[in-house]
């Protein structure tokens, strides 16, 4: 793992839901150029987003232009939006004192210069935290600027343990899909498929990082089993956390969790690895 540990906790990470919901609202128009753009996958993963640790934001999905793949983003750091050809961020928008009609007019102008369909007309299908910027108010990143490079290490530190859990399931099958962000919750994760199958049906096991949401105000790992399990019978935990059992049954470990392991990348590797394992030892006695 390549990230540095010790420079998250710097601003709590109960102090982060201001910075969290501006970026989750502004992270929207980067998926809404790749549903604009790329055809329908049956998981919504043509709208999911990458971590790109070189620019610290999160990127669509590449958008085959006329000019080449483009590729719309959210740099978390400073709240800007991104627009990349070949890995090259050629365009920036900073998102403070904008509007989100300003910023949809500045994305559709780049996408039609490219010859790409616009985002401004999507519609989302998912509700969003309320918040004053999606009733037309401008974003104010007025001393947040902490919060938001807190933010960003945290996505950065997630991405980083999740790629080095997924490799360590590389012989599994059909096993764990890409590490990608979810634009509707804004969590960053991977599935691990145990089995074939209907993704209502077949079993498998969610790992990834929130980074935080009605659930818990600061960021939080969570391995999550599907079917859920019964939440009578569950299991000690060998490596801390909870187990979470409100709407949704799942291993978590929050930020302030996390902060205080003595080697937190590591100690959130073996979490999220022993429910992971505790995870598909229930779920094959199903």
């Amino acid at each position: 793992m390549a990230f540095d540990w010790s420079k998250l906790g710097r601003t709590p990470p109960t102090a982060l839901g201001v910075a969290r919901i501006h970026s989750h609202h502004a992270l929207q128009w980067a998926t809404k150029a790749a549903r604009a753009n790329l055809s329908a996958a049956p998981d919504d993963s043509h709208s999911s987003l990458e971590w790109d640790a070189v620019h610290g934001a999160l990127f669509c999905p590449p958008l085959l232009s006329s000019k080449g793949d483009v590729r719309v983003g959210l740099r978390v750091a400073d709240l800007a939006l991104l627009v990349a050809r070949g890995g090259r961020v050629v365009d920036t928008l900073t998102l403070d004192g904008k509007t989100n009609a300003a910023m949809g007019a500045w994305i559709d102008s780049r996408l039609r210069v490219a010859g790409l369909k616009p985002a401004g007309g999507v519609e989302l299908p998912y509700a969003m935290p309320r918040h004053p910027v999606a009733s037309g108010r401008p974003y104010d990143l007025h001393m947040q600027e902490r919060e938001l490079s807190e933010l960003s290490r945290w996505f950065g530190g997630s991405a980083d343990v999740l790629e080095e859990f997924r490799s360590k399931l590389a012989g599994l099958s059909p096993g764990p899909g890409p590490v990608r962000c979810w634009p509707h919750h804004f969590d960053i994760a991977t599935l691990v498929r145990l089995e074939e199958g209907a993704a209502g049906t077949a079993k498998s096991i969610g790992v990834g990082v929130s980074p935080g949401d009605e659930y818990y105000p600061q960021p939080y790992a969570y391995v999550s089993p599907w079917p859920r399990l019964d939440a009578a019978q569950l299991p000690k935990l060998p490596h801390g956390g909870h187990w979470h059992t409100r709407d949704f049954v799942a291993a978590v470990a929050t930020g302030e969790e996390i902060l205080g392991l003595k080697d937190r990348g590591p100690g959130l590797l073996a979490f999220i690895t022993g429910g992971f394992e505790i995870g598909r030892a229930l779920l094959a006695k199903r």
